[in-house]
């Protein structure tokens, strides 16, 4: 076998067309590396059915909150014990309907019993002195009258015999001195008549003093005897008031303080709702504004009340008067549903209200484009809000699409695709 020799020249150019080749390669493989790198990374697919969306309005918007509540008496009182006591009985249940003067319960207090008897004893005993008393003045009184009636008697005899002597002695039938002596005589008397006068005046003064004097003694045991009597009344408990009976947190046999809560009546003709409004949302309620209240049977009309100025749990209590007729069913302590009305605005931008985002902040939405399906994060100023829509101050048209679904799992990425 022979070997032939190549021609130096071919092989020249072989290696050329080589190197061509890898420099050529290496282009295109730096190219296409570039190409890549300046590409954005594809965006995640999500499913729209998984996402709540909305579009961009212009038109009236009413801002509004929201609170859950019950339904409970504007009229209840609970009846404490007036005084200690014993339970002994006790008439009627919870749901019972009551009177003004139906008996609840029965206590019993010896004591109590025995203070009565005393103070009606002591108010018998202040009158008895009193009509003593005014025996006595009258007597008294009498017996001045009768020495002002004898002095009277004994003056005008003393008199008229003072003017027949002063006669006989201008005749002279008569001496100087009998004249004088019985002047004298009816000048006496009529001093003494004065004196028992004016001892009768005083006497009928000092009648009617000790008789007030008395009778203020006579007011103080009977009031005395008005409050022990209506001790012993206490000890029947009733509610002053027709209602129906709620609760009797008490047991036959059971001691009682006074003071103490023996039953619950309330009137549940006459019902308001109770609501607890977060505090982050109850500052601009106000005293006045209309409420929706939804007993799950029907709604009904109100207005607030009452705004309690404290929190409680982070929670605001707000009171709703009702202003409507009462769905069948609608009693005590139900649970119920209130809407509150802050303020009406005519010509405002609004979307749904997202599942993030305060009210008068910037907030990020993905906002969908309606002919790529791509959803982009976009920077969005909202304003004031309501319980399920917020104002749109800027970042957003009449039109636009949203997202308001969470997308906090998407919140490296700035676009999603929409399948």
């Amino acid at each position: 076998m022979v070997d032939i020799a190549r021609d130096p020249a071919i092989l020249k150019r072989k290696r050329l067309r080589q190197a061509a080749y890898g420099v050529a390669a290496l282009i295109v493989i730096a190219a296409i590396s570039v190409a890549l790198a300046r590409m954005e990374p594809a965006a995640p697919t999500v499913d729209r059915a998984t996402l709540l969306t909305d579009r961009v309005q212009r038109g009236p918007f009413v801002r509004d909150v929201r609170g859950i509540g019950t339904l409970v008496p504007e009229d209840t009182r609970w009846l404490p014990a007036a005084t200690d006591g014993r339970v002994e009985q006790i008439r009627l249940q919870p749901g019972a309907t009551v009177g003004p003067d139906t008996v609840i319960l029965e206590l019993s207090n010896p004591q109590v019993e025995q203070e009565v008897i005393n103070a009606r004893l002591a108010l018998q005993s202040a009158q008895a002195a009193l009509e003593n008393l005014r025996v006595q003045l009258q007597n008294d009184l009498l017996t001045q009258e009768a020495q002002v009636a004898s002095a009277e008697s004994e003056f005008t005899q003393a008199r008229l015999e003072a003017e027949a002597n002063d006669a006989l002695a201008k005749e002279q039938l008569v001496s100087e001195l009998l004249r004088r002596q019985s002047q004298l005589r009816a000048d006496a008397l009529k001093t003494r008549y004065d004196i028992e006068v004016k001892r009768l005046t005083t006497a009928r003064e000092t009648l009617e003093a000790r008789t007030r004097v008395q009778q203020a003694t006579v007011d103080q045991a009977r009031a005395v005897a008005r409050l022990q009597e209506s001790r012993l009344a206490a000890l029947k408990v009733r509610p002053g008031f027709a209602g129906v009976l709620q609760q009797v947190p008490v047991e036959v046999g059971q001691r009682v303080a006074p003071g103490q809560n023996l039953a619950r009546v309330a009137d549940p003709s006459r019902l308001k709702a109770e609501l607890r409004i977060a505090e982050t949302q109850a500052r601009d309620v106000e005293v006045g504004q209309l409420a929706r209240i939804d007993t799950r049977n029907g709604v009904v009309p109100g207005r607030v009340s009452r705004k309690d100025p404290a929190a409680t749990n982070g929670t605001v209590t707000v009171d709703v008067a009702l202003e409507g007729p009462l769905p069948r069913g609608a009693v005590p302590d139900l649970s119920v549903d209130g809407t509150i009305e802050l303020e009406r605005l005519d010509d405002v931008l609004f979307v749904g209200r997202p599942a993030f985002g305060q009210e008068e902040s910037t907030i990020t939405l993905f906002k969908v484009a309606p002919d790529t399906g791509i959803a982009e994060r976009v920077q969005v100023r909202v304003g004031r809000s309501s319980v399920n829509r917020i104002q749109i101050a800027s970042g957003l048209d009449v039109g636009d699409e949203v997202v308001l679904s969470d997308m906090s799992q998407w919140d490296a990425v700035d676009r999603v695709r929409l399948r």
